[in-house]
Order: structure tokens, then C-alpha cells, then sequence
């Protein structure tokens, strides 16, 4: 075999249509784009959620209040589950790595702690924000608090 006789397997390639080159090639005139219209010109692109001319999804759904942008999202728990928490899983320091560890978190989570309930095990908090009631019951159970950024 020699470089000038090779030749793609058969089937393999296919011949280009052309378009716009006379009528007598039957895809003269419109060039098989039908007729008049946006999608018969150059450069046309229909929009993402149009609907043939119908009103939109996004345009017929009521949009009702408001999403702050600035909202800060925390997992809430409170001194109840805490305690129930700190047993099940036996924790002596309540922090964002502990409760990522046992998946009670996700990594970018922030934690803060509410009162609810009661405090009976001595526990120290490495946690993003907490209530000035859980905070003082967590002192008076002789536990400690570190807010982290």
C-alpha cells in the first residue's frame, strides 16, 4: 500500500449538500429553509424559553415577595439537641469540624445556637453566632463559647 491509495472506508464520507445554487439543483430559491422569517435569515437564534409567540412560563407565573441577597443562612440547633447531640455522639467540644465529621453539617454551613430547651453536660461551642440566652446558659453550665468567622 502506498500514501496516494488511501482512501476513507466506504460509507464513510458523504457528499456536501449546496445550497442556493440554482433551482435545477432542488435546493435553489430558499435554500431549503422554507420561506420568509426570522429563521430563514442569517443569524437568526430563538430565544431560551420562548414559546412560539404564547406568553412565557417565567412571564405568566404571579412573582410574590422578596429575597434579600444579604441573608446570612444558619443551621439552627438548640440547647436541647445539643445535649442529646453531645451524648449520642460523644463530643466534647461542639464545633463546625465535629459536625462535619458526623454529617450533621455540610462544609460551608454556618452554625448558630438558640436556647430551647436545657443544658446538662459541661461543653465548650467553636460555632459562627449564638443567642445572648443560650450563651449565658451555656456559662452557667460551665461550658465556654467561641464565635468563629
Amino acid at each position: 500500500m502506498k500514501l496516494h491509495q488511501i482512501r476513507p472506508a466506504k460509507g464513510a464520507t458523504h457528499k456536501e449538500k449546496r445550497l442556493g445554487r440554482g433551482e435545477a439543483s432542488g435546493k435553489g430559491g430558499t435554500s431549503t429553509k422554507g420561506n420568509k422569517g426570522g429563521q430563514s435569515r442569517a443569524g437568526y437564534s430563538r430565544k431560551i424559553a420562548f414559546e412560539g409567540g404564547q406568553m412565557p412560563i417565567q412571564r405568566r407565573t404571579p412573582k410574590r415577595g422578596f429575597n434579600n441577597i444579604n441573608r446570612v443562612e444558619f443551621k439552627v440547633f438548640n440547647l436541647g439537641q445539643v445535649d442529646h447531640l453531645v451524648e449520642k455522639y460523644e463530643l466534647q467540644e461542639f464545633s463546625l469540624e465535629n459536625l462535619y465529621i458526623n454529617n450533621l453539617v455540610n462544609r460551608t454551613d454556618k452554625v448558630k445556637i438558640l436556647a430551647n430547651g436545657e443544658l446538662k453536660n459541661k461543653v465548650s461551642f467553636r460555632v459562627n453566632a449564638v443567642s445572648e440566652k443560650a450563651k449565658a446558659a451555656i456559662e452557667a453550665a460551665g461550658g465556654s463559647v467561641e464565635i468563629v468567622k
